[in-house]
């Protein structure tokens, strides 16, 4: 049952204040001194903004968060967000996808350092998180509801933003090293730091595990390790050329590798079928204010090149069959971005952005039936795009913006969106009120455009129309106990229309029909001196509207909790919660697939870090405390108890 994660959360943190009773005698003043601190977003109005000044709903996640709860990848960061409903088909580097207010994991645009991720030959267009480490970052933008007025194709449910750390002043040097569960080893550093012109960043990181069966071991026939290595390099630079001029530059090269599963459930091993995946991104960009500073304009280029290769020779487990297949992908995008600011109270935000992305696959398999190829030869799409945001501001009391894109795509055509989002804070009581009210928008992928046709019929179909969505939320922000206390509410509904799916004798068609709706309540807070609190909780229904039937892998009930506390000396303490309600999935097996229920759970992780002295640090962390068996997709593994250990050097 769900009360059973907020027994757990109550009992953790009463613990905690009984263990430092003596931060209970800290004067009023002292108390009142450690406030919350609201912290600054550029993604959710494509300027800095405070998160109290913003309506939508928004989670900003920063690196020292990172740090402080030894969030390790990308996944790991977005699990416990409200909202927000992860899987993973395994271990480490194997699938993992996310889905924002139960919208499909392809509705969510994710972007780093502006630039857009979504890989263009994922037939979804969707983006796998299980690459992305936690390296040189600053911080990550969760914003929820439709985005495309200002970000376009696929930002129908939200946006996640990831930042690469740009730091100031002397040279900051960071590195690490870690190992433990599953033969885990990392080993990461990195260098920032600025001169009276330059600034930069520079991280790189290497990552092995062992790791576990991706098939679970718990069904017939599950025994072989899935391996996984990643390599990861990054770097921001950033260069002034006058006092109201700058150009910056940005980079992130992952090569992973990951050994990978025929499926889940019974006799889903493989001993050799291996996946290579490669990410290039690149981008450079101007930065100038002119207008006696009135005028802001800002110029990017950037450039994301994708390649995954996939090999399955022939085995014991299939002696007559074999396959191979690659992947290419890329996108060149030029973002032109003016901010007029004609007033205190008010801001012009205006924009043009044009994007082409490319893509080509080849497939080749063998078998008992003899030779099989299909390619699909290289195709592209491009897009152009002219946005506009009015941003009012009256006393830093009634905010609102209202916004409108135009959108042309070279083979579906027009779409136009829209999104109204005011807000209004009672500053004598320290409460906001917040509404958005929005459309969006996702462009057929090239995939489901070109595919070609097959014996069985057609794939591809350059007839589809962009899928849409209508959504709005409303709710409450309350600022208590003279503000270490802040709690959120918000209600949210979206429908979901055109939506693409396969059909069998048609190929890709617009048919589907969705919604979701439901709560998120997030608390915030700092109990005692030293202490962070965090809590959330989030209903969701998401329905497809054709069968009445809940979406899968969405579960209707989702919790957490996060405490940090700093307070004594030398040591940092951090516990987690994470509970999962049921939720729907599908099973294939014995030639046909079956509805499935997943059961609940419960997960607690640990950190606990010590300084040794000025500029070491020991840390060790726990992930699934009470070894907890779960699956998050049916047939496939998840986590067991595991423990890591490491050493962080800061100078």
């Amino acid at each position: 049952m769900i009360r059973k994660s907020f027994f757990l959360s109550i009992i953790i943190l009463i613990f905690v204040l009984w263990v430092f009773p003596d931060q209970k005698s800290q004067d009023t003043t002292e108390k009142e001194q450690q406030k919350l601190e609201y912290k600054i977003t550029v993604t959710a109005n494509r300027i800095e903004k405070s998160t109290k000044k913003v309506a939508a709903s928004t989670t900003v996640i920063t690196g020292e968060e990172l740090e402080k709860f030894k969030l390790n990848t990308l996944y790991e960061a977005l699990r416990e967000i409200a909202g927000l409903d992860t899987i993973q088909s395994g271990a480490s580097g194997q699938t993992a996808s996310l889905f924002i207010r139960g919208a499909n994991s392809s509705h969510t645009k994710i972007m780093l350092d502006g630039t857009e991720l979504n890989d263009p030959m994922d037939p979804n267009r969707s983006f796998d998180f299980s690459h992305l480490f936690t390296e040189n970052i600053d911080r990550i933008e969760i914003i929820r509801g439709p985005q495309s007025t200002l970000y376009g194709s696929d930002a129908m449910a939200g946006v996640i933003h990831i930042i690469t750390r740009q730091e100031q002043g002397k040279p900051h040097f960071h590195l690490s090293s870690m190992g433990g569960t599953y033969d885990t080893l990392q080993g990461k550093g990195e260098i920032s730091g600025s001169t009276e012109k330059l600034s930069y960043s520079l991280g790189a990181s290497y990552f092995k595990t062992s790791g576990f069966s991706a098939a679970s071991s718990r069904y017939e026939g599950n025994t072989e390790k899935d391996g996984y290595q990643n390599t990861t390099f990054s770097g921001k630079l950033g260069f002034q050329l006058k006092e109201n001029m700058d150009l910056h530059f940005s980079m992130r090269k992952i090569d992973a590798k990951t050994d990978i599963d025929n499926n889940g459930g019974d006799y889903g091993d493989d001993p050799n079928n291996t996946g290579d995946y490669d990410l290039i991104f690149l981008k450079g960009g101007f930065r100038g204010l002119f207008m006696k500073n009135r005028w802001e304009t800002k110029i990017d280029v950037s450039y994301a090149d994708s390649l995954r290769k996939y090999i399955n020779p022939t085995d014991t487990h299939h002696p007559y069959s074999s396959y191979k297949s690659e992947y290419k992908s890329h996108i060149f995008k030029i973002d032109f971005q003016n901010n007029l600011f004609l007033h205190e109270s008010n801001t012009l935000i205006f924009g043009l952005e044009f994007d082409k992305e490319y893509g080509s696959s080849f497939y080749e398999s063998q078998s008992f039936y003899g030779p099989y190829e299909s390619e699909f030869p290289e195709k592209n799409a491009s897009n152009v795009g002219i946005y506009a945001q009015d941003q009012m501001n009256l006393d830093d009391s009634f905010i609102a913006s209202v916004g409108a894109r135009y959108d042309n795509h070279s083979t579906t055509g027009n779409s136009l969106t829209y999104q109204i989002a005011p807000l209004y804070i009672l500053n004598s009581t320290g409460t906001k009120l917040k509404a958005t009210f929005g459309t969006g928008f996702k462009a057929p992928s090239l995939y489901q455009l070109y595919a070609p046709a097959t014996f069985y019929g057609p794939i591809g179909n350059t007839e589809l129309q962009p899928e849409k969505t209508l959504g709005w939320d409303a709710g409450i922000e309350q600022e208590l106990l003279g503000g270490r206390l802040l709690v959120k509410a918000t209600y949210f509904t979206n429908n979901y229309k055109d939506l693409i799916d396969y059909d069998y004798t048609k190929g890709y068609i617009n048919i589907g029909k969705a919604s979701s709706k439901g709560a998120e309540f997030i608390l915030n807070s700092i109990p005692v001196k030293d202490m962070t609190f965090s809590a959330s909780y989030t209903w969701c229904e998401a329905v497809d509207e054709r069968t009445e039937q809940a979406l899968l892998r969405r579960p209707e009930h989702k919790a957490s909790m996060r405490m940090g506390y700093d307070g004594l000396k030398k040591t940092h303490i951090t516990v987690s919660l994470l509970y999962v309600g049921e939720r729907e999935d599908s099973y294939f097996q014995d030639y046909q697939t079956t509805r499935v229920t997943l059961p609940e759970y419960t997960l607690c992780n640990a950190s606990v870090s010590y300084d040794l002295f000025k500029y070491a640090q020991f840390f060790l962390r726990w992930d699934n405390i009470f070894n907890t068996d779960y699956e998050y997709i049916k047939g496939y593994a998840a986590p067991g108890f595991s423990v890591y250990g490491g050493v962080k050097l800061d100078f």
